[in-house]
């Protein structure tokens, strides 16, 4: 069986994680339920699960929705009901967390979630025009960990933030000094112009 590589980096004995590929699914209603669930408690994200393959509660779509419906549930964001994606989702999540429980994580929560486009395979029509539909597989991954690691991942988040706001106040101070230059030798080659012409 192929094994794939994990895209989450911080994989450690306090994290658990699974995977399945060769998903009959679109990957992008497979990216939308796993941003949904990233920072959930597993048990929450189970049920929140459950209620999208009900069809009890709607998914937030933030790409490839330009045709899209408004959902009242979502406060009027765009977003529908994928009901396969959401159960290959949760078939991965019960691994995951299974995975956890032979770990001794206690309360895990999901830390990663994604899901990619894995491969494609030709496929013909069988009768009729000749036509080629091809078949598309996509991949889902996911890592649950204790609350700590999150709350650990959001600080770094939030300081690399923090780092870029810095970053471009100093680009801007740099430059509002550049100009502040520029004006003065300009200001002394128009008077030391007026002194050559006196």
């Amino acid at each position: 069986m192929p094994h794939f590589k994990y895209g989450y980096q911080g994989i450690d004995e306090n994290t658990a994680r699974a995977q399945l590929y060769n998903v009959d699914v679109s990957w992008k209603q497979l990216t939308a339920v796993c941003h949904a669930i990233v920072g959930m408690d597993a048990e929450v994200a189970t049920v929140y699960l459950e209620k999208v393959k009900n069809m009890e509660m709607a998914v937030r779509f933030v790409k490839h929705c330009k045709y899209m419906g408004h959902r009242r549930e979502l406060g009027g964001a765009r977003g529908r009901y994928p009901q396969k994606a959401a159960g290959y989702v949760l078939q991965v999540l019960k691994n995951a967390v299974a995975n956890a429980g032979s770990k001794g994580i206690l309360s895990p929560v999901v830390i990663h979630a994604s899901a990619t486009y894995q491969s494609k395979y030709p496929r013909m029509q069988s009768k009729g025009r000749r036509s080629r539909g091809d078949y598309e597989t996509s991949r889902i991954e996911m890592v649950v960990g204790e609350m700590a690691i999150v709350q650990e991942e959001k600080v770094k988040e939030e300081k690399k933030e923090v780092a870029k706001v810095i970053a471009k106040k100093e680009i801007k101070t740099e430059k509002m000094i550049e100009k502040k230059a520029e004006k003065v030798e300009a200001e002394g080659k128009k008077a030391e112009k007026k002194e050559d012409k006196k």
